[in-house]
């Protein structure tokens, strides 16, 4: 974690970038994150004349929607994209994931969400603390989903 990274009581930090842009676009660190999920469709066949076994072939993966809950932002930049979105439906963002461990704030595994899209951003009750942006819930859709888990055993995926 960086030095005077000011979100250090949360285990998952998000870095959003704008699709075809170098620069990140938002930061931010939540305490929970659901959703994060393949699943691929599996076709059986059968061979006319076998009736011992059936064949199995994959079919297309779909991913679901990630959920990410109590956050907080230095900024407006993360409801600056969604109204962004709205405005062009268009546009999309990568986002990553990072899992930090709890007793040194280290990363350990981060999920790489591509062409991400808002689907639901909601704002806590309004209450003033230390000038930081908190956020109830995010929710987004993504269309493909990986994970880069360097120096964890079984390494990256």
């Amino acid at each position: 974690m960086n030095d005077g990274y000011p979100f250090s009581a949360f285990n998952f930090e998000i870095r959003i970038t704008l699709e075809g842009s170098q620069s990140m676009l938002c930061e931010g660190a939540f305490s929970d994150c659901d959703g994060l999920e393949m699943t691929m469709d599996v076709k059986t066949i059968r061979q006319g004349g076998d009736n011992t076994r059936q064949i199995r072939l994959a079919g297309p993966a779909s991913f679901g929607q990630v959920t990410l809950k109590r956050g907080m932002t230095e900024g407006f930049d993360l409801f600056n994209w969604v109204n962004q979105t709205i405005a062009e439906p268009a546009l999309r963002a990568d986002v990553q994931i990072v899992m930090r461990a709890t007793n040194k704030g280290t990363q350990t595994t981060s999920y790489h969400l591509d062409r991400c899209l808002p689907v639901k951003f909601k704002a806590p009750a309004l209450n003033a603390r230390e000038g930081i942006v908190a956020i109830e819930e995010l929710q987004l859709a993504y269309e493909t989903l990986r994970l880069d888990a360097k120096g964890i055993k079984g390494g990256a995926i």
